[in-house]
């Protein structure tokens, strides 16, 4: 069986991490940084192969359990451009309630919470 390499172009880097951006794996999985606590963070994931997401899009977490990891493995997929609202990015900024969504859509207060505390 053939290895699929990795590319790393397609990668994060820590710094360009932020609460509320949103981004787009080239597995078309969408995840949302909820929130950020010294080098651990959690994230609100999609299910993979989802269709590109329209500016009237609810968020696509539901049923989607938070995760929490630490930054660099966050960093170390590989993620692709996507339209946001007009716009192609790597990452696009949520809105307040749109990151509201995601939490309570993947059920993450008491996580966020939890990471806050640490």
């Amino acid at each position: 069986m053939k290895k699929i390499k990795k590319n790393k172009n397609l990668w994060l880097k820590e710094a360009e991490i932020e609460v509320g951006d949103l981004y787009f794996t080239t597995a078309r999985q969408y995840r949302a940084v909820l929130a950020i606590n010294g080098d651990f963070l959690i994230y609100a994931p999609s299910s993979e192969g989802m269709a590109p997401l329209t500016a009237d899009s609810q968020m696509p977490f539901a049923n989607s359990p938070a995760k929490k990891c630490q930054i660099t493995t966050f960093a170390q997929k590989e993620y692709q451009a996507f339209d946001w609202h007009g716009t192609a990015a790597v990452k696009h900024k949520l809105i307040q309630s749109q990151r509201d969504e995601a939490i309570s859509q993947c059920n993450a207060k008491a996580q966020i919470a939890g990471l806050m505390a640490e």
